[in-house]
Order: C-alpha cells, then structure tokens, then sequence
C-alpha cells in the first residue's frame, strides 16, 4: 500500500467515523458517546472537518507528543525535540490525559472529555507500523460529563468516570478519537467522585455519595457484585500494579484487589491516608503519596501487592512534594519530584532511595490545588518535568539524573500528558487528583 493510500485511509477512519458513529447515537438513547461541541467555531484550528493528516508526513519513528495547559489554552510539543507545534486557546481551568492511543488526548474541559489530536498517530502495516505527524488539532468530539473525573487507560480500554452523575464509560482505546462507541457502562447508585478500573470482563468502580465514599464493588459483565468493600474511608485514587493488582487509597491505608479478592491494607499510622497513586505492571508494588495530621507528603509510601503490607519512605530534610509529583520508571522505581528541586528514585523493593538529582529550583506547592506547579511525566525512559517558576520544561534520564534537553516554554505550564506518537500500549492514567476537593489537605 502506498504512502497516499495509507494517509486517505486514515483520514476515513479517523475522521469519517465520528459522524457516523455521532449518527448512530442519535438513534439510540443513553449511548453515552462523543457528542460535538456546541459553543466552538468552526475555523481550522478547531473543527474536526480541517483533517489533521491533511498535512501529514510519514516519519521514521513515532512521533511523541507533550501537552501542557495553561491559563488560556493548551500547547503541543514535540516530545522528541521539545519544539512547539501548536498553541490551542481554550479558555477557563483544563486538565489533559492520555486517552490510551497513539496520540490523542482528552481535555476535561467545560462540557466533559473533548478530543484533542496531537498529530502523532500509527498505522498498522502487516506486521509493520507507519508513523505519521501532522498539526494538532483540538476537536469538536466532545464526551459528554456533568463534572468531568478520572480518566483510567488499561488493557487497551479507556474509562471516564462522570462525578456529577456517577457514570462509568469504557471504551476501545482505539476508538476514543473517533468518537467511538461504549463497550460498557455502569451508573452507581448515587453521584460521587470516584474512580473505576475495568478488569477484562470485570469493573472494579467505588461506591460513595456526594457526602461521603468508602466502598470498593468488583462487578461481574451483567453488574452484579462478586467483592465488596466497605472499608475505605474517603476512597480516592486507583494504580495497576504486577499480575493485574489495583490499589485503591483509603485515609487509614489501602484497598487492594487481587484475584477478585478485596483485601484491606492498614497504614502505619492510623491516621495515614492514601489518595494519590502510581503503579506499573513493572513492580507489584504501588506508590503513593501519604499524609497524617502532623505529616504532611513528608514521607511517600509503598503498597505492596503480594505481601499486602504499606512501607514508607521519608523525604530527606524539609522536602516535601504534591500529587503532580509521582511517577513510575521503566524498571519499576519510584520517582518523586520533590520541593527542593530534587529527583528522588527509590527501590521499591528496599524502601530505600538510591539516588538523587538537583534539577530545578527549590518550590513551595500552591495553596489552589488549580495553580501551577512542577509536574512530573514519564514516557519511553524518560522523565519529562516542568519548571514553572522559569516556565521551562526538562527532559531527564532518571537512571543517571543527565538532562537530555531543556527549552523555555511560551507559557507557565500547569498539566501535563505525553502520548507515544506508536502503537496502543497498556498504560494507565489518572485524569484526577486528591487536592481538588479533599479541603483537609494540609498543603496541597
């Protein structure tokens, strides 16, 4: 198949489909799909009729791609070079996630999860890929959310999570671009602010109210319960682990889900909560943030999986850190970004850090969970952290704490997602975080 071939077969899958599928859901009732965005114009830098792989080159590697929002708009760089591609305005507060594709992001933005196209894609060839890049384009696909939550990428499914409406959708991965249709949905019982993780044919999704939240339900492909939790006060943030694990945060401990069991894992301290975590199908081990009355992100903490035990790790000195501040390297170590301007990386197995860099200024995290802040992302081995106090943006190889590349940025970055520009792969991403509506956090 020629290059021409391949790029008008894009443009009809990825771009002729949406309006079918837009169809379709017209005919049927509560398909929870994408819909278009009323109030947007319709120009080429915004409508999904102005193709982005009308300019697309054929490339010889995928072509990642770093979003970051900020007070007005969003910006597309090229994850490689860190050159920008494009500038996006979008007014009011926006947050990005990787939607689980080559290249696409979801914006949670006024109205629920709106599509923007990085312009990095693949296309299978045989048993080959095709890497294309093309201009961003933040479109009009537009999944519909009264208050727009987590967004979990996992065994090539994508899930959104409604707050204003307790509804669960999953999708293909591969169909979230094109405005593609649900594989599963699930309302619980009462609105809350939750989060769900889809499990093959099962659906692990919390249970809670608008007042309170402590439940963990594991549902079978007809919804029925086959493991319940009551046990998890303020239940709040989810992380995949080795051999399919998930973690859920509680503010005494965890919840971990293994083998359809539901087991709760204590803090060391009873008063020691989890909400934000970070996992990797690298470790069995789970990271997270951790906070006491008297303690606040001091000290990170390790959920392990398989001995069900939570261990943790004190930052040295006054460092302390915020929920933009976790990652998972590639060999399955725990990375903080920490408010001395350090990469910490520790051995999850040992507890123990092995390893520090000075990479930017000392920092104090905001009182407005919505203001910037340094923000850490990995993608194929690389750390990617922002500098918002020099509106900068670094790209670190955390094994040896050399910075690869640093470039100033058009504009202080707040969030932050990195797409892979190849093939799907069985990521996970949380769109979310604790501070947003859990007043008691002391400093972030």
């Amino acid at each position: 198949m020629s290059t021409i071939t391949i790029i008008i077969h894009m443009k009809v899958t990825r771009f002729v489909l949406p309006f079918l599928s837009l169809g379709l859901c017209a005919v049927l009732t509560g398909c929870g799909s994408a819909q278009p965005a009323a109030d947007q114009p319709t120009d080429d830098t915004t409508s999904p009729s102005a193709s982005p792989t009308s300019d697309s080159q054929e490339v010889a590697a995928p072509a990642a791609r770093l979003a970051y929002t900020y007070d007005g708009g969003i910006v597309v760089l090229d994850a490689n070079t860190l050159e920008q591609v494009a500038d996006l305005p979008l007014s009011g507060f926006n947050r990005v996630n990787a939607a689980g594709d080559a290249g696409t992001v979801l914006v949670s933005t006024e109205g629920g999860f709106r599509v923007l196209e990085t312009g990095a894609f693949a296309q299978g060839h045989g048993d080959h890929y095709h890497y294309y890049a093309a201009t961003p384009v933040l479109t009009d696909v537009i999944y519909p959310a009264t208050t727009p939550g987590h967004v979990v990428v996992h065994d090539g499914q994508t899930l959104l999570f409604d707050d204003g409406t307790g509804q669960v959708t999953v999708f293909d991965s591969d169909d979230i671009a094109a405005g593609g249709q649900p594989v599963r949905q699930y309302t619980t019982p009462a609105p809350h602010h939750g989060v769900a993780v889809p499990l093959e044919d099962q659906l692990a999704v919390t249970e809670g109210t608008a007042e309170s939240r402590s439940g963990l339900r594991l549902l079978d492909a007809n919804d029925q319960v086959v493991a319940e939790s009551d046990e998890c006060p303020n239940i709040h943030g989810e992380a995949v682990a080795a051999n399919e694990a998930a973690v859920f945060g509680c503010a005494d401990g965890a919840l971990v889900l293994s083998d359809g069991k539901i087991t709760k894992v204590t803090s060391p301290q009873a008063d020691g909560r989890l909400s934000t975590l970070s996992g990797t199908e690298a470790s069995p081990i789970v990271l997270g943030n951790y906070t006491t009355a008297d303690a606040a992100f001091t000290a990170v903490a390790l959920i392990d999986t398989v001995n069900l035990k939570i261990t943790l790790v004190d930052l040295p000195g006054d460092a302390t850190y915020s929920s933009h501040s976790l990652a998972r390297g590639d060999d399955g170590s725990a990375l903080v970004l920490a408010t001395d301007g350090s990469l910490y990386v520790i051995d999850p197995v040992t507890a123990t850090i092995t390893a520090s860099y000075q990479l930017i200024d000392a920092w104090t995290p905001p009182a407005d969970w919505q203001q910037p802040r340094p923000s850490l992302a990995l993608l194929d081995g690389m750390a990617y952290i922002t500098d918002t106090a020099h509106s900068q943006l670094l790209t670190v190889y955390p094994v040896t704490g050399q910075v690869w590349k640093t470039t100033a940025l058009t504009h202080v970055p707040n969030e932050i997602a990195v797409v892979t520009g190849g093939p799907a792969s069985d990521g996970h991403s949380h769109d979310d975080e604790d501070e947003h509506e859990e007043s008691d956090e002391p400093t972030d």
